[in-house]
């Protein structure tokens, strides 16, 4: 692991040396590609360690490196970072391990987002990458592309690091930006070739869908200012009617397979409810809470219960969400988790206790990375106040 990621900056540099004198190639992925390549054939050559399979390995590089064109690509997956993923998706790592290393290297994201992303310690993300690291150099675990079978035991893996990358862009942990498109992109772009690659899979089209509905409303998620917009308050005539079809497509396509749905295609249904209504007031809020019931008995989960707890409020009248709130309340997960005290100032508002609702509104700003979602959270705690 170590030895590819040097390989990759030296790769970097020298893109940094050549391509301002020389021009950008017209495949800079390729370029890349192949001068890591050279790379590593020029390290094992120098290698005064190397034994006879090392040797062996580099005389193959050299040769299936002249008997190819210069930057052939690797059309295996139909996707080179697709194609990491389930490499670093090892079975020899953990789950929190292969999501973390995979996010860490190929993802782009930060420790701390990461962190965030999972509800636990940066240096508990930091260890599990470093363990992971090892791990891989221990076991000699190759970069190669995994056999079919080996492919559908990382699925699981993979697919919740599409939907990680999804969610940091979606609604950024930290910084001055609401939105990161460019991640919800990259994720929507893996996610689609994924469910080229396969297609029998009800899962994977379960979280195009819901990644494509999701990614629906991002205009009307921001403000003229940059702020935050609620669900409840944005323009409708905003949405994008392209990526609602394709969500509601692949929706369908995940429920013609006939397997009881997963999480992700779970959580497709419930967004799909809302591009569904005309209208806020059209949303059908119990079949949304029926929906999170349905997807806390597929993965249990303190967050899901709060999210659960919101329809419950739309549907039954606020005080029955915030019954529910105070039942999850004190979950370990929930710790330093700023929309518990978001929800459970918006439900005490609904409900008169505004100078309670104030407080945890305040909480909740006090708890939050981002500077945009911090802002609004002001806002409205300076309201419940009056």
């Amino acid at each position: 692991m170590g030895l590819a990621e040097e390989l990759a900056q030296d790769a970097l540099v020298a893109a940094l040396e050549q391509w301002p004198r020389d021009g950008v190639p017209d495949n800079p992925g390729a370029w890349l590609t192949a001068t890591a390549k050279h790379r590593a054939i020029d390290h094992i050559r120098r290698s005064k360690r190397l034994e006879r399979k090392q040797e062996e390995l580099a005389a193959d590089l050299e040769v299936r490196q002249q008997a190819e064109p210069e930057f052939e690509v690797d059309e295996d997956l139909g996707d080179d970072l697709l194609r990491l993923m389930f490499v670093s998706c090892h079975p020899v790592l953990s789950t929190e391990a292969r999501v973390a290393l995979t996010l860490r290297l190929l993802g782009g994201l930060t420790t701390d987002e990461i962190a965030r992303a999972y509800l636990v310690p940066e240096p508990t993300v930091a260890q599990r990458i470093v363990r992971a690291k090892r791990t891989l150099a221990a076991k000699k675990i190759p970069f190669e592309v995994p056999p079919e079978p080996d492919r559908a035991v990382r699925l699981s893996s993979v697919l919740e690091v599409i939907y990680l990358i999804f969610n940091e862009g979606y609604s950024a942990t930290s910084g001055d930006d609401w939105l990161r498109p460019a991640l919800c992109e990259d994720a929507l772009r893996l996610g689609r070739v994924l469910a080229e690659l396969v297609p029998r899979e009800p899962e994977v089209h379960g979280l195009v869908a819901l990644m494509e509905i999701q990614a629906s409303r991002s205009r009307a998620r921001i403000g003229p200012g940059g702020q935050p917009v609620p669900l409840l308050e944005q323009s409708r005539a905003r949405w994008d009617q392209l990526l609602i079809r394709r969500g509601l497509t692949a929706l369908a396509r995940a429920e013609a397979l006939g397997a009881a749905l997963g999480p992700y295609a779970l959580q497709a249904a419930i967004a799909a409810c809302h591009v569904r209504a005309r209208t806020a007031e059209e949303t059908d809020w119990r079949r949304i809470a029926a929906l999170y019931g349905l997807l806390g008995e597929v993965t249990p989960s303190p967050i899901v219960e709060l999210n659960r707890a919101v329809a419950m409020a739309m549907a039954y009248g606020p005080a029955a969400g915030l019954a529910l709130v105070d039942q999850i309340a004190d979950a370990p997960a929930l710790a330093g988790y700023h929309h518990l005290p978001s929800v459970r100032g918006d439900l005490l508002a609904k409900l008169g206790r505004h100078e309670e609702a104030r407080a945890e509104f305040e909480k909740a700003a006090a708890l939050t990375r981002n500077s945009r979602e911090r802002d609004l959270l002001l806002d409205r705690a300076a309201k419940a106040g009056v």
